[in-house]
């Protein structure tokens, strides 16, 4: 069973719950872990549970019929993501790739919905997250067209670093170019372009294997 403080480390919801609601929930996950480029589930996948990025690195993606993939969410540790699959019993809709080695919290389904019938306060994180997360999707929709390779990478570094998504106020993230490139679908050398651009303008800091986020709110606004 996962030990009290490692939840509250890895999952910001569980700090409002109430005692009884804290311990059904420590109750009801384990862990998993995957290799780098590990395949987390593919479309069409039965995947219970509902799931969070304890340490690591996930890419969430779609393939369209025409064969294009695009990236729907890069999600770092902290994140929690799979709710509404979760709520209807569904497959899923995405595929899932863990971008470096990747532990995931994984909690039952019985257990998901027992929170969801009974803690307030696990039913309010819900509803930010189904906000944020439609907010997030829409303006995929409205700007992937529209957004350059820069754009593309400010907005996926702005959604790795929401302030709803991501409660804590840690805004340094240990990432390679590489990763950064897979998470916004372009080459090493671009993204690393991309991020000299997005420093010169203040946005963020290089640092060495890592960059620390100055401006999230301009990262998600960047045009190009």
């Amino acid at each position: 069973m996962i030990l009290p403080d490692e939840l509250k480390r890895i999952a910001a919801w569980s700090r409002d719950l109430r005692e009884e609601e804290f311990e059904e929930a420590r109750r009801g996950i384990s862990f998993r872990s995957y290799g780098k480029g590990a395949h987390i589930c593919h479309v069409g996948d039965r995947l219970e549970a509902w799931t969070g990025v304890a340490e690591g690195l996930v890419k969430m993606s779609t393939t369209s019929k025409t064969g294009k993939a695009a990236t729907l969410a890069g999600m770092r540790a902290g994140a929690w993501f799979g709710e509404g699959t979760v709520i209807k019993g569904e497959l899923r809709r995405y595929e899932l790739v863990a971008l470096r080695e990747t532990r995931l919290a994984l909690m039952r389904r019985q257990t998901f919905l027992w929170l969801f019938e009974h803690s307030a306060a696990f039913n309010r994180f819900l509803v930010h997250q189904f906000n944020e997360r439609l907010a997030q999707f829409i303006a995929l929709a409205e700007t992937e067209r529209t957004l350059d390779s820069t754009g593309r990478l400010a907005r996926n570094l702005a959604w790795l670093f929401n302030p709803t998504l991501y409660p804590d106020e840690d805004r340094t993230l240990e990432v390679s170019q590489e990763e950064l490139g897979l998470l916004a679908g372009m080459s090493r050398q671009v993204a690393n372009q991309g991020l000299s651009r997005l420093a010169a303008l203040g946005l963020l800091e290089i640092g060495h294997g890592s960059i620390t986020i100055r401006d999230v709110e301009g990262l998600a606004r960047y045009e190009g």
